[in-house]
């Protein structure tokens, strides 16, 4: 369960306020069924997985797995897996957002589009709208480093513009695969909208929402809406 502190402080002077988590026993299993039921899942994934990456190397002539870096839980260094899914060339818009930055570390509401010229086919964007591309992330949720329900893991260019004194707090839990604003919207969501959800998580976490977020996580999925 969750509770708020009352701020770290220098003196007698509080800077901000952030989420303390305790790890109670009820947390501690969840965390032990995630990492068995990911090894299940990843075991039961590896041929699709395997056959999209074979499919992507074919047509990309690129190494089909890629590594995005991310901020854990209580600012732990994260790279988070993906199959690659963009290749093609950029637009005025992506590079005025600062391509290589973009690319790399900055994608988000602001500067991701829908119809994305890097996402070269049918094929790619299939896989992005069903979030097949993320099912390598299951590694880390079998090694502890992220959870099935959480935030997403953000960059440090993302909490620094858009959460500022929130950061702390939204850190203080794994980042999850499946969290409160991809079912409440997605890509279309601005990111005043995903940082208010973030914290809602974060405050109000429950076994209750954590078990809500996951039914409505596949159909979600299933139907692949908001989602480029």
């Amino acid at each position: 369960m969750s509770k708020i502190d009352q701020g770290i402080a220098v003196g007698s002077i509080p800077l901000l306020r952030r989420a303390v988590i305790e790890e109670n026993s009820a947390w501690q299993i969840v965390c032990v069924f995630e990492r068995a039921a990911a090894f299940a899942l990843l075991i039961l994934a590896l041929p699709l997985i395997a056959i999209c990456a074979a499919i992507i190397g074919i047509r990309c002539r690129r190494t089909p797995l890629i590594a995005h870096r991310r901020v854990g839980r209580n600012r732990a260094p994260l790279w988070v897996l993906k199959l690659r899914t963009m290749w093609g060339p950029e637009t005025r818009r992506q590079k005025a957002c600062g391509a290589i930055e973009y690319i790399r570390e900055h994608s988000g509401p602001e500067c991701k589009l829908e119809n994305d010229p890097r996402v070269p086919g049918g094929f790619p964007r299939f896989l992005r709208r069903h979030s097949i591309d993320e099912l390598p992330q299951l590694w880390h949720v079998m090694l502890g480093d992220m959870s099935l329900v959480g935030p997403r893991p953000l960059t440090e260019g993302e909490l620094r513009r858009h959460y500022g004194t929130s950061t702390e707090e939204v850190l203080s839990v794994r980042p999850g695969l499946a969290g409160l604003w991809q079912i409440s919207g997605r890509n279309r969501l601005s990111y005043a909208d995903r940082r208010r959800l973030d914290l809602e998580f974060v405050r109000q976490r429950s076994l209750g929402m954590y078990l809500r977020i996951l039914l409505r996580t596949l159909p979600e999925v299933v139907r692949g809406r908001n989602s480029w």
